[in-house]
């Protein structure tokens, strides 16, 4: 195996690229030469074969994961002699499984000797060996996919998105037939939320310690341990470690064709976001972590909240809003996210005004915060409405009253339990947009959020009530480290923090064009000519207006009649009092 990478294998990507593929000593030795020069006699075929069944490659990422099962695949494909050999790359999606596929057929390419021997059909993601009839191909990443197969090799690339054992059952039990089948399984660390991969990472640890329980398993695994602090790099291999310590366990690239400046700078992100802490614990470290972790630090909360703003700065500024609506009898969260500073629209980052309701009883019920509440309601951040349940339409007042005072581009809503007050305020004329409260919806605002609040440009202006949500905060992260606030996990309240998140995601959606438009101020109005039409400000507007060259004389002219009605309107209006 070892003879065949370095002697026909190549490179395919950056300053090594069309060089031969040259193992590292610990690719040699901790992996290759253990996982196939290690024999088993079968009684069977009264012969010596190979031990291992199944490889469990356990390695952080950028480590040459990819490169190393290309390498594998092409080995299974023309030299392991196998007759009418089937080699099959899978994963959680075709896209991902195409990843080693893509390599592979790269090395080939590049391979003088692989490229007179190799058929590459890239449209089948497809390269045949026609001289014993074996195939290399792509599978799709479902089990149905995998029926009627008769792998004589299967790698199985990030086990850590795979949803269930489906695949993986399909894909051995249809081994049956073949002598030396070998399943490599290659993946990072994950999330504890990937319980199918987190099942055989735990697995392969107790295999490490007692491998005789399951002689057939191969495990390779390089995880730091969990007590160890992740800022500390550690130690390269030496004598007295010949692994290494640290970022150097997890990394056995590092120092050869892993920077370790890389890893260096996501550590100095990671001080300050600990959501990225989590990310490069699992994938630089390859430590499982659970999401059940706190997110948000409240030191750089704080930093964010210091300078302090009212709602007058923001006067018709242009702004998304989020809402997120309570049950009946529990906090509902409105918030307005500007873009900019509180007093600079075009600079960096977002300014954030919340307000929040809560029907009377809640407040009663909730013994340990009363006092708390009490004061938010009396400072004006909070609006307890009368009753038991949640008083939808003080809501709506609120909210129309704010796209009254500011420039709303946009509302989105957790569709749960808001189907009656989204059509209130979309018959009011608000534009709103559904944002189903998933992972893939909140992965981007999550990070936004973060980025914001580590680069000092978030300006909340201290609110007490969305600190004390933001520090209630914890994360639901998937197994392929996508994140979204868990209101399930969190041991308290985060509304505040789901309609931020919210408001985050309109803030992405872009709007293909602006209407212009033209504020005309009435506030000094307080009488009517005696033609019923408002005196002074709108006569003064027409005058100018019409200096610009627009005038209308023709009473059968439409435009004209519209704007005739426009300034009836205005004029009825007034007569009622400003």
């Amino acid at each position: 195996m070892v003879r065949f990478i370095e002697s026909y294998v190549v490179h395919t990507k950056g300053r090594h690229a069309r060089a031969p593929f040259i193992l590292a000593e610990w690719q040699k030795e901790e992996i290759i030469r253990p996982l196939y020069g290690t024999v088993a006699h079968d009684d069977q075929y009264d012969e010596w074969v190979r031990q291992y069944r199944i490889a469990w490659l356990e390695m952080a990422r950028k480590n040459g994961k990819s490169e190393i099962l290309s390498a594998l695949a092409l080995y299974h494909l023309i030299a392991d002699h196998e007759e009418s050999a089937e080699v099959y790359s899978v994963a959680a999606d075709r896209d991902q499984a195409s990843l080693v596929y893509n390599t592979a057929k790269r090395m080939v390419e590049l391979s003088p000797q692989l490229a007179k021997r190799i058929e590459i059909i890239d449209s089948k993601k497809r390269l045949v060996y026609a001289k014993t009839n074996s195939f290399y191909q792509v599978l799709p990443g479902d089990a149905a996919g995998a029926l009627g197969t008769n792998p004589s090799a299967v790698l199985f690339d990030e086990v850590l998105t795979q949803r269930d054992r489906h695949l993986w059952d399909s894909l051995r039990q249809g081994f049956g037939t073949r002598k030396e089948p070998l399943l490599i399984a290659a993946t990072t660390a994950a999330y504890t939320t990937a319980q199918f991969a987190l099942a055989e990472h735990e697995y392969g640890e107790m295999l490490m310690k007692t491998p005789s329980k399951d002689p057939a398993r191969f495990v390779f695994m390089r995880n730091v341990a969990r007590d160890w602090d992740w800022t500390d790099e550690g130690e390269p291999p030496s004598d007295k470690n010949p692994k290494g310590t640290g970022w150097y366990y997890a990394n056995p690239a590092l120092g050869d064709f892993l920077n370790i400046n890389n890893l260096r700078a996501e550590a100095k992100e990671a001080a300050e976001k600990p959501s990225a802490q989590n990310s490069f614990r699992v994938f630089r470290l390859n430590q499982w972590v659970s999401q059940a972790e706190r997110w948000l630090d409240m030191a750089v909360w704080d930093a964010n909240g210091t300078d302090t703003f009212s709602r007058a700065d923001l006067h018709g500024r242009e702004c998304v809003a989020g809402l997120d609506l309570a049950s009946t009898q529990d906090f509902t969260a409105w918030c307005l996210v500007f873009p900019g500073s509180p007093h600079d629209p075009e600079s960096d980052g977002f300014t954030v005004v919340p307000h929040f309701f809560v029907p009377r009883h809640a407040i009663e019920a909730r013994t340990n915060i009363r006092d708390r509440m009490e004061e938010w309601e009396r400072s004006g951040f909070l609006t307890v409405t009368e009753g038991r349940v949640t008083d939808y339409d003080a809501i709506a007042d609120w909210v129309t009253r704010d796209a009254e005072e500011f420039r709303i581009r946009l509302l989105g809503y957790d569709p749960w339990n808001a189907t009656h007050l989204i059509s209130q305020l979309e018959d009011r004329g608000q534009q709103t947009v559904k944002v189903p409260q998933t992972a893939p919806r909140l992965n981007d605002p999550c990070k936004a959020l973060e980025s914001a609040l580590s680069e000092r440009r978030l300006w909340h202006s201290g609110n007490p009530v969305l600190r004390w949500m933001a520090d209630n905060v914890e994360l639901e992260i998937t197994g392929d480290g996508l994140m979204k606030p868990s209101k399930r996990k969190s041991g308290e309240k985060i509304d505040g923090i789901a309609a931020l998140i919210t408001a985050l995601f309109c803030a992405q959606v872009p709007i293909e064009s602006v209407p212009e438009v033209t504020f005309i101020p009435f506030d000094d109005v307080d009488e009517v000519d005696r033609d019923g039409h408002p005196a002074d400000s709108l006569d003064a507007f027409l005058e100018e207006w019409q200096s610009d060259g627009v005038k209308w004389t023709d009473e059968d002219d439409e435009e004209f009649r519209r704007f005739r009605d426009a300034e009836a309107f205005y004029a009825n209006r007034f007569r009622r009092g400003p």
